[in-house]
């Protein structure tokens, strides 16, 4: 099919070519764009960056909301105008002037360098330095349609004069399912007019120029060049049909041409008028005489946007720059979607909103998940809500109610070229295929309100807010009457599942409690009561409900799923699976039996050392390359973190956390991959690479989970119930967007490192400190800061349990004794599971219970903080701490050869592990005592 797709393209190419160049014209020719390389201009080369080698087989992403290039590390790529695929498969050849062999240059792809910005991928060849550098503005044209996307700019610095050569496959495909007119021919546009006939001068040879690339109908072309190329291989006519890539052709000359970029220009016009040669040429100067300008003005906006979230500073670099990381791979991925005569009613101009997610799409029309999903893009508002973009916010929840279904459905996926009238989008199957948007819907809305005390937005949207809850709350969507929605209206989770489909998933079970509790939430605000008790009292029914049906005691954690009786896996499915976890999603929620299930996230047959499986991998059912029975998303592992931490487990929920934290550098560089194997550390082929909600599971459980920071912003207050590591002294939160305003928050841990012998040292304290930076004392003393966890004491509130301190800051009792996990990195691809797992603590009066496991024969270290006054720390049970299992080291002592006394977490103690022999993992219970 490629094949007769580029043969198609070279006999329109040689034919138009042939009139376009050298055939007659009456009428005086046109004048034409002539392009110009650009004065090389700077870039951004402070903050935030991801520089290493380049890995060919590794993709990279270049997204904005017009266009997107995406490709893989030796610099091939693919790029769209948004909807539209231009070109692909571009590689790069460099004849340089007295070397006789030619030199693919993208086999010497040497470095790869992300900033928010732009990318830069540099091959480096003894004769040459060739730096591609793309970025992808966000108002390139400014129109109401595609128009220019994605740039390319090429720097070149050689010693010698070297022609280089571009190839590529013209495409010129719609986004799927939008219908393509065939194959795109190629015209050479030349900047100077062409020779008329009749002239007794002789045709000049082939001038720069820019190739239009042609469909069969006048509505859709595209337009590439490099300034100063010319068009490459051109067949006559005689000569019989081959098969040949369009190429650009650019003579380098290092006396004339250095200290310039090299722009890989590219323009699409999608109506008659601006798919016609003029107008795509017009585009592509303006985009050419305009560079400088749009990038300074990419390069600004990412300024902005990280100046403007919220930021993490803890002792954690790599965590903070994760966290950075994601807010900037959320950003990337805002799409416009442009007007069509299938828009919804009212929608005259671009609409923005957020895509799932870009791989490449190599033969196919889509690129990776680059369709608007509503679930996805529900789950990533609660970190968008977390660093404070409401107006993003307002503008995804928008999208998705003008594309609300009649009866109160909510959206779950949308192409981006489902507005074409051409399309009967809502006669495919997957606009409604998803149950759970609709209750996710409710649950953000609701966590919009709280962080943002917008009750204004509630009240311009009551009605699609009270359509929502009457699809979920109606009779019809409940067919086995136990009083929750199930999945007979679509899919919870799993898209398959061995045996039948599940009739109701815990998953929608528990989203459908907490979207009961949320509409309780919203009703109370817009004063209606009635609504909302009875929102609440369903919340309590379908919790007693799901305790009924679903807690197995046996195992400890919940079943999967509940089927009619005579259905398969009726009438429980009692598979172990990460699914419970979503209970904790929502602050106040949880399940009344939970310790099994939390510590069963954390073993190993759940994680992995990259995160967490949705099966567990002893299950009959488990498969670990499938989609749904094993496989590896770290969206699961953001759900489990976040539990383990709102549980009361933060060894667990940082063992969680850390490993999406580390996926950040894992493939794509800056962003999260969508799913990885269950049992090696590899992502999936298709795994689309640059995943919207997999960057969103590094914010939420760094600011609900581990600082356990919930917002209130029309009660100005904020909840903090912390979960720090030990080892850390200090960190902040700043730019914490309570409503209109901002505020930092402020965690300092008493650290003893200085005396740590002494023996009338106080009790060490976590203290919590609010600022406000922009409003001073006035607008600080309207800010509550308030904790769930025992024994916390607010400036002169004295100690409560839910402490409500009117002052500035908090006060927190560190424990006794609080063990340090070993630095985490994930393993060499390729690797089976099998570092350290903490699968539980539980502290009582001067007493730890800490439960772990590892593979047979293996050893591991955790560090001891011991705070308050010293006292001799001991193993239950071992009194002189010489077990062969389980040892404690001091600092003194002889310690491993890969631990460092010096190292700045020490804190006096080690516990020494050591796993037995046997098959499978080993699980161990370790008691200290003081």
């Amino acid at each position: 099919m490629r094949l007769l797709r580029l043969l198609s393209s070279l006999l329109v190419f040689v034919a138009v070519f042939d009139v376009a160049v050298f055939s007659a014209g009456a009428q005086a020719p046109m004048p034409r764009p002539v392009f110009e390389p650009v004065a090389a201009f700077p870039l951004t080369q402070d903050g935030l960056v991801i520089s290493r080698p380049a890995e060919p087989a590794q993709p990279f992403t270049v997204a904005g909301p017009r266009g997107v290039v995406v490709g893989t590390q030796e610099g091939t790529f693919e790029s769209w105008v948004l909807p539209v695929k231009l070109l692909s498969h571009i590689t790069i050849e460099a004849n340089i002037e007295g070397y006789p062999v030619p030199i693919p240059v993208n086999d010497h792809a040497a470095n790869i360098e992300v900033r928010p910005d732009h990318t830069t991928i540099t091959y480096s060849h003894p004769g040459f330095t060739l730096r591609q550098i793309m970025f992808s503005p966000a108002d390139a044209g400014g129109s109401n349609e595609p128009s220019t996307g994605p740039v390319v700019m090429f720097q070149i610095d050689a010693l010698h004069p070297t022609d280089f050569v571009f190839r590529f496959t013209p495409e010129m495909q719609w986004m799927w399912p939008r219908r393509n007119d065939g194959i795109p021919g190629a015209d050479w546009v030349a900047s100077v007019p062409p020779v008329p006939t009749n002239s007794t001068e002789e045709p000049a040879a082939v001038t720069p120029g820019y190739y239009v690339l042609h469909m069969d109908y006048p509505d859709l072309a595209g337009a590439v060049t490099i300034p100063g190329a010319v068009p490459g291989v051109m067949a006559p006519y005689q000569e019989r049909p081959q098969v040949h890539p369009l190429e650009l052709r650019l003579h380098y000359d290092p006396k004339r041409d250095g200290n310039k970029f090299f722009p890989l220009l590219m323009a699409v016009g999608t109506t008659a008028k601006t798919a016609s040669e003029e107008a795509l040429g017009e585009a592509l100067k303006r985009l050419n005489d305009n560079l400088a300008a749009d990038y300074e003005a990419e390069a600004k906006h990412y300024r902005e946007v990280l100046a403007s979230s919220t930021k993490i500073d803890t002792p954690d670099k790599k965590l903070n720059e994760a966290f950075q990381w994601a807010v900037v791979s959320i950003e990337h991925l805002r799409t416009l979607e442009y007007p069509g005569s299938a828009s919804p009613q009212g929608v005259t101009s671009p609409e923005m909103a957020m895509v799932a997610g870009y791989y490449q799409s190599a033969d196919s029309a889509r690129p990776g998940f680059g369709w608007f999903f509503g679930r996805d893009a529900l789950y990533t508002l609660y970190a968008v809500n977390g660093f404070g973009d409401f107006a993003l916010t307002r503008s995804e929840l928008e999208f998705l109610m003008r594309r609300q279904r009649a009866d109160g459905k909510i959206m779950h996926e949308y192409s981006q070229t489902a507005n074409d009238p051409t399309v009967d989008w809502k006669a495919f199957p997957y606009m409604y295929a998803a149950a759970d948007a609709t209750p996710l819907f409710l649950m953000t809305v609701r966590d919009y309100y709280r962080a943002s005390g917008d009750l204004d937005f509630l009240k311009a949207h009551r009605e699609a807010i009270e359509k929502a809850w009457a699809f979920e709350t109606d009779a019809a969507h409940d067919t086995d009457h136990d009083g929750i929605y199930d999945n007979s209206q679509g899919t919870g989770w799993v898209e398959s599942w061995p045996g039948a489909m599940p009739h109701q998933e815990v998953y929608l079970a528990l989203l459908d409690e907490q979207a009961s509790r949320a509409f309780g939430v919203m009703e109370t605000a817009l004063g209606d009561s009635t609504k909302a008790d009875a929102a609440q009292a369903r919340a309590k029914q379908i919790s007693e409900t799901i305790e009924r049906e679903y807690y197995d005691a046996q195992k400890g954690c919940y079943a999967f799923a509940t089927n009619p009786a005579g259905q398969p896996n009726s009438p429980a499915d009692h598979t172990r699976t990460v699914y419970p976890a979503i209970a904790y999603w929502d602050d106040g929620a949880a399940l009344a039996h939970p310790e099994a299930c939390l510590s069963e996230w954390a073993a190993p047959a759940i994680d992995t050392d990259w995160g967490t499986r949705d099966v567990a991998d002893d299950e009959p059912y488990y498969d670990g390359m499938s989609y749904h029975q094993g496989s590896v998303w770290p969206l699961f592992t953001g759900w489990a973190a976040l539990a383990e931490y709102r549980a009361g487990q933060p060894l667990a929920g940082e063992q969680l956390l850390m490993q999406n934290v580390d996926l950040t550098w894992a493939q794509d560089p800056g962003a999260v991959t969508e799913l990885l194997s269950g049992d090696y550390f590899i992502p999936f082929g298709r795994s689309t690479s640059h995943q919207l909600w997999s960057s969103a599971m590094v914010i939420t459980p760094i600011l609900r989970g581990l600082f356990g920071i919930e917002l209130d912003a029309a009660a100005n207050v904020v909840t903090v119930n912390p979960h720090l590591p030990a080892w850390w002294a200090h960190a902040a939160v700043s730019n914490l967007h309570l409503g209109n305003k901002v505020v930092d928050l402020s965690f300092d841990q008493a650290n003893d490192i200085d005396r740590p012998n002494s023996q009338d040292r106080a009790n060490a304290l976590l203290t919590v400190s609010v600022y406000a930076p922009e409003g001073g004392r006035s607008e600080l003393a309207k800010i509550k800061l308030r904790s769930d966890i025992p024994g916390v004491r607010g400036a002169g509130a004295g100690t409560h349990r839910n402490s409500m301190a009117t002052g500035e800051r908090l006060q927190f009792p560190a424990p006794a004794v609080e063990p340090i996990l070993p630095e985490h990195s994930l393993p060499v691809p390729g690797s089976r599971t099998a570092q350290l797992k903490v699968l539980s603590e539980h502290y009582e009066e001067n007493e730890l219970t800490l439960e772990f496991s590892g593979t047979p024969d293996s050893s591991a270290i955790l560090y001891l903080r011991q705070n308050g006054p010293y006292r001799r720390i001991q193993i239950k049970g071992d009194p002189e701490n010489r077990g062969e299992a389980a040892k404690l080291l001091r600092s003194d002592d002889d310690l491993p050869s890969n631990t460092s006394a010096s190292d700045p977490r020490l804190q006096l103690w080690f516990l020494q592990l050591h796993f037995p022999r046997g098959d499978g993992w080993q699980t161990m219970k370790v008691t200290l005592t003081w």
